[in-house]
């Protein structure tokens, strides 16, 4: 049985997706009553990170000992990997040794090469093109807090970058409106606005893109490997701050994500996210839950076909 790997949400059908956001809120609520569940015993994650990280190395790590797994760490640093080995070379012996990897990296290519050489699934953490666990938590969020996103309206404000692309895959995926609100020259990749077809529009205005939204999220301004960028993306998304006041303009019962770290002053102002309608520490804490849900539907059905 060849490996099923999550490079992007459009990896999964709707169907598997909501099964394990669903499955998150089933294991969120087992660790909430102190139930021990270890369904991934003996079973070690791989996880490789080009990209520092807190959220992503907690939550995966945390994830998959409270499954009863082990979590290696790896970094460049410590790797051949760091050092010109083949990412197809790496990806054949690494996955003859683990049991699941994970990748935190700057090129997608470096994922999709991966996979193509691995035996066992290989996670999307975070690549220059897209954050498929970040949104998993956030869609679980939303389902917790407000029930089925399906035909309600997000806002997405600032930079067309990886996390917007998967906002788009998501709006195709869980069928929603997506808005996004950005500067001229930061809009997402063509090929992402194709694959979100209908399902997605480009206003400059934030105002627009809020108006009447269920859901208000954004991100940072200046991503990781874009430093020397700041000061011009701080003059350009300077109209592009979500305020109380701009969250105002929303629906009532509007929900306002942030994926973090945030940079507050800058995309959010000082007190966004002190707001009640601001769900982001329940976000943050989601990764968890998400990610375990995710670990155990991709390498159970390894264990059942031993």
């Amino acid at each position: 049985m060849s490996a099923r790997h999550f490079l992007s949400l459009l990896d999964f059908t709707t169907d598997e997706l909501l099964g394990v956001i669903r499955r998150g809120i089933e294991l969120k609520d087992l660790r909430k009553r102190g139930v021990l569940f270890e369904p991934l015993k003996n079973r070690v994650l791989g996880m490789i990170f080009e990209k520092s990280s807190t959220r992503t190395r907690v939550s995966f790590e945390a994830g998959m000992i409270q499954l009863g797994g082990q979590a290696i760490f790896l970094s460049p640093r410590d790797t051949q990997l760091g050092r010109g080995e083949p990412i197809a070379d790496s990806a054949i012996v690494l996955s003859s040794m683990l049991d699941v990897v994970m990748i935190r990296t700057h090129a997608h290519s470096t994922l999709t090469e991966f996979a193509a050489n691995s035996r066992v699934p290989v996670i999307n953490a975070l690549s220059d093109e897209s954050h498929p666990c970040q949104l998993l938590a956030d869609m679980q969020t939303f389902l917790e807090q407000r029930g089925s996103i399906q035909g309600k309206t997000v806002a997405w404000i600032g930079d067309g970058f990886n996390m917007c692309n998967s906002y788009i895959e998501a709006a195709r995926q869980f069928d929603f409106q997506l808005r996004i609100a950005c500067p001229q020259g930061y809009e997402p990749d063509p090929r992402f606005m194709a694959i979100g077809g209908d399902h997605v529009q480009i206003v400059r205005d934030p105002k627009e893109a809020v108006r009447g939204a269920h859901l208000v999220t954004t991100d940072v301004w200046t991503s990781m490997g874009q430093e020397e960028e700041t000061a011009r993306r701080l003059a350009h998304f300077a109209p592009y701050q979500v305020t109380r006041e701009l969250l105002d303009l929303a629906a009532p019962d509007a929900l306002f994500m942030h994926c973090l770290p945030a940079h507050r002053g800058e995309e959010i102002s000082h007190d966004l996210l002190d707001d009640p309608r601001s769900v982001a520490w329940d976000q943050a804490e989601n990764r968890l839950h998400a990610q375990k849900a995710l670990l155990e539907f991709l390498v159970e059905p390894a264990y059942h076909h031993a």
